[in-house]
């Protein structure tokens, strides 16, 4: 993979500011670095949102598309995060497929992006009866940073079917139950947590340099100015909430896939996430992502292959 180490794309870096286009970044200069943002304040009444200005795309050409990668997500190290970039890639290809809505979604990060003007070549691979299937190239000049692969579901389709209730795992504190260690925080070089609000059952261990050994982790999210988690948000979501890895003492985890599943739009306001990795065996790790809304419905899933920085886990020391 070209610029794998130490420069990858869609790195899984905490909070969401985790998960940047970008390469090894340390979780403890991010804390020493963090600054008081002069407000964190919820704006409900913006007309456009950000997030939707953002991953807008104008079409160019027979199957071309412009668009412009934006900073305002950045993650960890100034890239963008890697769910706004397929975010982008699913506009693209639903201009393709007029009445459809994204059903699942697989991006292969190759090369790290950067803010500024992009394209992006779009094929339709299969148009039937229900289902359509797209493929979307994203370049900036001859730098190809990004292929994903979608299943489009026309609006007369069999809507999926989720689970409802509970969430496995647990009941979850209510979200104004629980904390907001990044309330007023600014860290350096990230901006999607000025964008999106983020509240744990308790404080991570990780956020205090003390990480559980369990790599498992809840957080609710929301957008700040109020925009509601449909499946184009959903694909953002899923990918910007902290990595599990994170408790387990990593400072940095790169993505290198994801896929997505996109069930249905949330009720509106907060939606949990749960987070898992069980396994990691030579430096790679799976993690799984669940999205609840306040409804109790499944409406979203990912499963991301990551790695992490060479010397993790550290060797124990040797006996003299």
């Amino acid at each position: 993979m070209d610029g794998f180490l130490p420069e990858v794309v869609a790195g899984s870096l905490p909070l969401g500011a985790c998960r940047c286009a970008s390469g090894q970044h340390s979780l403890r200069n991010m804390q020493n670095q963090a600054t008081r943002s002069p407000s964190s304040r919820r704006d409900s009444g913006t007309a456009t949102s950000e997030f939707d200005a953002d991953t807008a795309v104008r079409a160019i050409g027979s199957g071309w598309f412009a668009a412009r990668i934006t900073d305002r997500w950045n993650a960890l190290g100034g890239r963008p995060n890697g769910g706004y970039l397929l975010a982008l890639a699913l506009r693209a290809m639903a201009a393709e497929v007029p009445a459809a809505s994204p059903l699942v979604a697989s991006a292969t990060y190759l090369q790290a992006a950067r803010a500024g003007d992009a394209e992006l070549s779009v094929t339709t691979l299969r148009a039937g009866r229900h289902l359509t299937t797209v493929n979307a190239s994203l370049v900036q000049g001859n730098r190809h940073l990004m292929h994903a692969v979608a299943t489009f579901a026309g609006h007369d389709a069999p809507p999926p079917t989720g689970s409802d209730g509970e969430p496995p795992g647990g009941a979850v504190p209510p979200p104004e139950d629980c904390a907001g260690p990044l309330d007023g925080v600014r860290l350096p070089g990230v901006s999607i947590t000025d964008r999106i609000d983020y509240r744990f059952p308790e404080v991570p261990g990780w956020w205090g340099g003390r990480p559980s050994g369990n790599a498992s982790l809840d957080v609710w999210m929301r957008f700040r100015d109020g925009r509601e988690a449909d499946r184009w948000a959903l694909a953002l979501l899923v990918d910007a909430a902290p990595p599990a890895v994170l408790e387990l003492g990593a400072s940095t985890s790169t993505t290198l896939q994801m896929t997505v599943h996109l069930r249905a739009p949330a009720t509106p306001g907060w939606v949990l996430a749960r987070i898992a990795t069980r396994h990691v065996i030579g430096g790679y790790h799976e993690e799984d992502v669940e999205i609840w809304d306040r409804a109790g419905r499944l409406v979203a899933q990912s499963r991301q292959l990551a790695v992490l920085p060479d010397g993790f886990p550290p060797e124990p020391p040797r006996d003299r």
